[in-house]
């Protein structure tokens, strides 16, 4: 039985989505990050950066693992799955997941803060992460022009990228003329384990949230 700290965002999904392909056994315990449950004595325990999302894996004497990459890939260790044994395929999976963790998510959760959260507009700050996000996306495309996933079967990789591809329009990155990336996207969205993933701890409206935020978002 594996214990996960999440809360609703592209790096709680990746863990959920990952539990939730492998079907896993797993209570998911859902952080209030407005309140500061991330940063209590007993979450630190767990994850001394006090970020989400974390496991403790319960049949392996209570181990920890924070960091959203090193949970997916403990997990596909753990499974078996979601991961070639192919030595260079998997080198390539881990590549990919790396990609994003060092990539995509930094750069459009920077996207995030300054489009969405801060309340001074910096049109510099939002055009280069913004563009940063789109540069991003366009090596996804281009990689996936032909090929159905990012390597070989459907990995970790392609969770991992995608649970932030999605959140484009939250990030105001565009998908226009991605017809690979748009594609790739469509069709994980379609899984049904994916679509259960996403909807740990709790649903979310994407498009209601975007209603809601489109009275701040000036420039």
């Amino acid at each position: 039985m594996i214990s996960l700290y999440t809360a609703a965002t592209p790096n709680g999904w990746k863990a959920s989505v990952t539990l939730e392909e492998m079907g896993m056994d797993y209570t998911v315990h859902a952080l209030n990050l407005a309140k500061g449950e991330q940063k209590t004595a007993d979450f630190l325990a767990i994850n001394p950066n006090g970020r989400i999302p974390a496991i403790v894996d319960h049949d392996n004497d209570d181990f920890a693992v924070f960091e959203s990459g090193a949970i997916m890939l403990y997990l596909a260790e753990k499974t078996g799955r979601l991961m070639p044994t192919d030595a260079k395929q998997r080198s390539q999976v881990i590549q990919w997941l790396m990609f994003q963790v060092g990539g995509v998510g930094p750069m459009l959760g920077q996207a995030n803060v300054f489009y969405r959260y801060l309340p001074e507009k910096i049109p510099t700050a939002i055009d280069r992460y913004q563009n940063e996000g789109r540069r991003l996306f366009e090596v996804l495309d281009g990689h996936l022009a032909d090929r159905e996933y990012l390597v070989g079967d459907y990995s970790i990789a392609d969770i991992a990228n995608w649970c932030w591809v999605r959140t484009y329009k939250w990030s105001g990155v565009s998908v226009d003329g991605l017809e690979h990336l748009n594609r790739w996207r469509k069709s994980i969205e379609a899984r049904p384990a994916a679509r259960r993933g996403v909807e740990v701890p709790a649903p979310i409206d994407p498009e209601a949230l975007l209603k809601g935020a489109a009275k701040v978002v000036t420039r």
